[in-house]
């Protein structure tokens, strides 16, 4: 079973001729971000809170995952984004197995969907497809 903690995400999306940036600065301390679903691919139970963090590249706060689970995500609700970009910042704080953190897109439910994730323990980025639970690399490349 896989723990990874990330603490930090700062999700700034691009809607056409509109920059719309979301972050948990205003959001309860201690609590889920409202308006977003955890949920975990495989086995264990995600814990995401809203978590204070003078590192924050936002200040005051951090989205935090620190529960055990497989594959924990945390998806933001009801968000369309053609032809734009995403950025996230991470900050890996502890995992033995992994500390990864990425971004989720084309996501239908906790077990489709395609994720670029960032692994500090691999020193490396890999793309994966996920298809009724099961993840299949499509391209890695190495920081």
């Amino acid at each position: 079973m896989r723990h990874v903690t990330v603490a930090t995400f700062l999700i700034p999306l691009v809607f056409a001729d509109t920059r719309a940036v979301v972050n948990f600065d205003t959001s309860a301390v201690g609590q889920p971000p409202a308006g977003w679903t955890a949920t975990v691919t495989g086995t264990g139970a995600a814990k995401w809170t809203v978590e204070r963090d003078d590192t924050a590249p936002s200040k005051p706060n951090v989205l935090k995952q620190a529960g055990q689970a497989t594959f924990p995500l945390c998806l933001k609700d009801d968000t369309s984004l053609q032809d734009g970009f995403v950025e996230v910042k991470l900050k890996p704080v502890s995992g033995r197995e992994d500390q990864a953190g990425g971004v989720v897109w084309r996501a239908r439910d906790s077990n489709n969907y395609y994720v670029a994730r960032v692994n500090a323990l691999e020193d490396n980025i890999t793309a994966y497809h996920t298809v009724n639970g099961r993840r299949t690399e499509r391209k890695r490349a190495s920081m």
